[in-house]
């Protein structure tokens, strides 16, 4: 897109250029600029907080009906394959709505969307409610069950929705932040899904194991209600108070923004890279659940999941802190790397311990991955297609999970499990690797690390990472 394409308005950082901080001895030869730092007293920081309060009420009873359902569905069926397509119906949906969300979030107001949200959201769960109420208890421990699927169906909408919000988001970053805050602006965004898998993975776990999906239901209109009128009161500053592309027709317009993304050097790439990543990461998707089922009770493996979002906390807040270093590209690849290398190791062992500690690892290490990526599209795509890219990123990441979530639980558990409980593989390596059904899944996520890896590798060496970390660090 050239330049004489883009609106007149001026960018969201020339709006708040003036608010940044600005050391005191800026002006004195030789001395090093201090990092500029988020301060509550900024009228911006007020509103995002604000913000993020309101995604964070949200956040957290979408996360909980999500790990409530497939935890609920697991205990009552029995079914690692049923597990597995819950979570294709997930992504497949994310994949088939992310353009068009990207859309609605350049089009109309930011705070519109996000009502609109929480209110297809809130129908929902009030008619999934209904259903639970209206059900016989039987028809629940059936995988085969079409009152089963309705119900999972209708959640998924619900929590499908929200993700509106998640496109939404990193676009008022933009907007109320320059170049030089928002890095740290979304290290807080990743402290608030932190908190979100914090909350939701104790009350998930502890609800379900207590009654079902009768509480869960409960609370998931009830603060979906206040959410609703919490963001009705808040007041947005006036670049928030119009759309991001606001005169242009309310057209999803595919082509272009497919034309923004493929005149962004090495941007293709990204987008590639982290789609196959995202093939690689659904079979952990489809399968973590199955796999620490197998080791503990549904409220232990919440409180595990608990305390673990901790870790992701410490890590939004270190990037809140420090930032993430003048070559984001880079750090989405390093910390990649150390991500796929842990998983690597911590299903040798048939383990509690391992899996913990594993998992640890990637909690802290996964907001740089996600406020990496957000940094930079923010930086080198205009602001008003900033909705619609952040969806096609979304859409195009997530193709291929679909497939893998479809595909590998069939295959963990019609293959992979009996390989490694009386088959070829307990011969070969169950002496020391164990055997069993949950070394079946362990299995697969060696297997899949070790891909992971490879990829990495790659994409480290390759002449897109160098095109577009010249892009990024040129601005």
């Amino acid at each position: 897109m050239s330049d004489h394409d883009q609106p007149e308005l001026p960018t969201p950082a020339d709006r708040f250029t003036s608010t940044a901080v600005v050391p005191e001895d800026a002006g004195t030869e030789g001395a090093a600029p201090e990092p500029p730092r988020l301060r509550f007293a900024d009228p911006e920081v007020r509103t995002f907080v604000q913000l993020l309060v309101n995604v964070l009420l949200v956040s957290v009873i979408n996360y909980t009906v999500w790990f409530a359902i497939t935890f609920y569905v697991y205990l009552e069926t029995g079914s690692v394959f049923a597990t597995g397509i819950i979570s294709g119906i997930f992504l497949l949906s994310t994949v088939l709505t992310g353009i068009w969300f990207g859309s609605l979030v350049d089009h109309h107001r930011k705070k519109v969307v996000m009502q609109v949200s929480a209110a297809v959201s809130l129908t929902a769960y009030v008619a999934s409610f209904a259903l639970y109420l209206t059900t016989p208890a039987s028809e629940w421990q059936d995988p085969a069950s079409p009152r089963l699927w309705l119900f999972v169906v209708l959640l998924m909408v619900g929590v499908i929705a929200g993700n509106i919000r998640n496109i939404a988001l990193p676009t008022v970053v933009t907007a109320l932040f320059d170049e030089t805050r928002r890095d740290r602006a979304n290290g807080l965004v990743g402290t608030v899904m932190g908190i979100s898998f914090l909350v939701t993975s104790v009350i998930s776990g502890l609800l379900v194991g207590s009654s079902g999906m009768l509480w869960v239901l409960i609370l998931a209109v009830g603060i979906l209600a206040v959410a609703i009128v919490h963001l009705q009161l808040v007041r947005v500053p006036e670049v928030l108070s119009h759309a991001a592309d606001e005169g242009k027709g309310k057209k999803v317009d595919l082509r272009g923004t497919i034309q923004v993304v493929r005149v962004i050097p090495g941007m293709v790439a990204l987008i590639g890279f982290a789609a196959v990543n995202n093939l690689l990461g659904g079979v952990f998707m489809a399968l973590m659940d199955a796999y620490g089922l197998s080791m503990m009770s549904v409220q232990a493996w919440g409180l595990v999941w608990g305390g673990l979002s901790a870790l992701m906390i410490v890590g939004g807040l270190m990037i809140a802190r420090t930032g993430l270093g003048s070559n984001p590209v880079r750090t989405i690849l390093v910390v990649n790397l150390i991500l796929w290398g842990v998983t690597v190791v911590f299903p040798l062992r048939d383990s509690v311990i391992w899996l913990v500690a594993g998992l640890a690892a990637y909690m802290v290490a996964m907001p740089y991955v996600e406020a990496s990526e957000q940094t930079v599209l923010q930086k080198v795509v205009p602001y008003e297609r900033q909705g619609r890219v952040f969806g096609f990123a979304q859409s195009v990441e997530q193709a291929a999970s679909p497939l893998t979530a479809f595909l590998i639980s069939p295959l963990t558990q019609f293959f992979f499990i009996p390989f490694m409980s009386d088959g070829a593989g307990a011969r070969w390596i169950g002496s020391w690797f164990g055997t069993g059904q949950e070394r079946g899944i362990a299995l697969v996520f060696v297997i899949t690390a070790v891909l992971g890896l490879v990829l990495t590798t790659y994409a480290l060496s390759s002449k897109y990472y160098r095109l577009l970390s010249k892009r990024y660090q040129e601005g």
